[in-house]
């Protein structure tokens, strides 16, 4: 449970705070076709009897510098992109898995979590490369924002929007493909996301509300943990019910502020 608690704390902060310049820059679909591909490195796993994690990540990491290449260098829609990888990979993965006979309780945990199933491997790898991202955003704090709200201007101001997007898209691939085993790559998109727009409802400034988001994201992990473990439901669709109530309720807040 201790390990649950670590690593899900851990991959909230992360999370929320990578959602916020992809919500910001419109592109939330991302993350969810992020972690549908995420599932097809699972399959790889399975099939070659490798680390599931580590064939997630890579997996998921390669189809993001796809992704990003299609999208700068090809005359085509970044949401067609998108549709195309999310059901695509997808597809690929069932036929992999049905032909690997590797439908079963272990493929159930990656789909929707389970505090069960991480080890003290992943709390290593998510400790390491959540420290490392965190340096990288505030190091790429102010041009991030940039290229996020602009990246047109953005490019004509000199900021290499290139290197940015590939950064960026890169450290939301390797968190959702480290945070598969907890939250479950079919809500893994949600997490990054929804806590996103709930501190959107209520914040600021956009500092302000990157903070909120953290904020409203570790509790969603918290409460959906303690809850998930005492009446044994998964605890990926936990989070995000708890991070749906927070939604809820910034939206009345919201309202009322506005009255």
């Amino acid at each position: 449970m201790i390990r649950a608690f670590s690593a899900g704390i851990l991959i909230a902060a992360l999370a929320s705070s990578l959602g916020l310049f992809v919500v910001v820059r419109r592109y939330s679909m991302l993350s969810d076709s992020l972690a549908h591909i995420s599932l097809l490195g699972v399959a790889f796993g399975f099939l070659f009897s490798i680390s599931t994690t580590w064939s997630a990540i890579l997996t998921t990491l390669l189809a993001s510098w796809l992704i990003e290449y299609l999208r700068r260098n090809h005359n085509i829609y970044s949401d067609s992109i998108l549709a195309i990888f999310l059901s695509g990979s997808l597809a690929i993965a069932i036929i992999i898995v049905s032909l690997s006979n590797s439908f079963n309780t272990s493929l159930f945990d990656y789909l929707f979590g389970s505090i069960v199933a991480v080890s003290d491997e992943d709390i290593l790898a998510i400790s390491v490369f959540g420290f490392l991202s965190i340096l990288l955003i505030l190091n790429y704090y102010k041009k991030l924002l940039f290229v996020a709200f602009d990246e047109e201007v953005a490019e004509a101001s000199g900021i290499n929007t290139k290197i940015l997007n590939y950064l960026l898209t890169s450290l939301v691939a390797i968190t959702i493909g480290l945070s598969i085993k907890i939250v479950g790559a079919l809500l893994i998109g949600a997490l990054m996301i929804i806590p996103v727009i709930s501190a959107i409802q209520l914040g600021r400034s956009f500092f302000l509300t990157g903070m909120l988001a953290v904020i409203l994201s570790v509790l969603s992990v918290i409460i959906g943990l303690v809850i998930s473990f005492y009446i044994s439901i998964p605890s990926g669709a936990t989070i995000v019910t708890i991070s749906l109530f927070f939604f809820v309720a910034s939206l009345i807040i919201k309202t009322i502020r506005s009255k």
